[in-house]
C-alpha cells in the first residue's frame, strides 16, 4: 500500500466511522496534476446517496484544512457495490467460496490477469483457485482485485 493511500485512510478512517458506517477502502489515482480519490463505504442495511453525500462533505472538509493532495482532486464516496473491490486479507478470507478477478502490479508465472475462485488466505497471500490450478498471489503484488457477482 502506497504511503499516500495510508495517509488518506488516516483521514477518512475515523470520519466514516464516526458517521456510523464502515470503511471498506481507499483507492488514490495520481492522474498529472488532477488526482482522484475514492472512498467506498460500507453498512449492514446498505448504503444511501444521502450517506455517501454527507461522508463526503465531513471527508472534504477536512482535507480542504489538511490538504493532504496538492492540486485539483475529485472525491467520489460510495458504496463498494456488488463487484466490490477487495483490498485487505480479512475481506479475501471473508469471500472464500467466490469468484474475483485479480490484476498484479508485476507478471507471476507469466501472466498479471487472474480470474478464480477464491479458496483462502496463507499468510499474506491469495490463495486463487484458476481451473485445476492453485495460485498463492501475495496481497502486496496484487493492483487490483474485484468479486464477480452472480446473478
Amino acid at each position: 500500500m502506497s504511503g499516500k493511500v495510508t495517509e488518506l485512510e488516516a483521514i477518512a478512517v475515523p470520519i466514516v466511522e464516526a458517521l456510523g458506517y464502515r470503511c471498506w477502502g481507499v483507492e488514490y489515482l495520481s492522474q498529472g496534476r488532477h488526482s482522484l480519490l475514492r472512498v467506498y463505504i460500507d453498512h449492514p442495511e446498505g448504503v444511501s446517496v444521502e450517506a455517501c453525500a454527507a461522508v463526503s462533505r465531513q471527508i472534504s472538509a477536512v482535507l480542504d484544512v489538511e490538504e493532504p493532495i496538492s492540486g485539483d482532486y475529485t472525491l467520489e464516496v460510495s458504496s463498494p457495490g456488488m463487484d466490490r473491490p477487495l483490498f485487505t486479507l480479512e475481506q479475501f478470507a471473508s469471500h472464500v467460496g467466490e469468484q474475483a478477478k485479480i490484476k498484479l502490479r508485476v507478471p507471476y508465472e507469466g501472466r498479471r490477469n487472474f480470474q478464480g475462485v477464491i479458496r483462502g488466505v496463507e499468510g499474506d497471500e491469495i490463495i486463487l483457485q484458476v481451473d485445476e490450478h492453485e495460485y498463492l498471489l501475495p496481497i502486496d503484488t496484487i493492483d487490483k482485485s474485484n468479486i464477480i457477482p452472480r446473478f
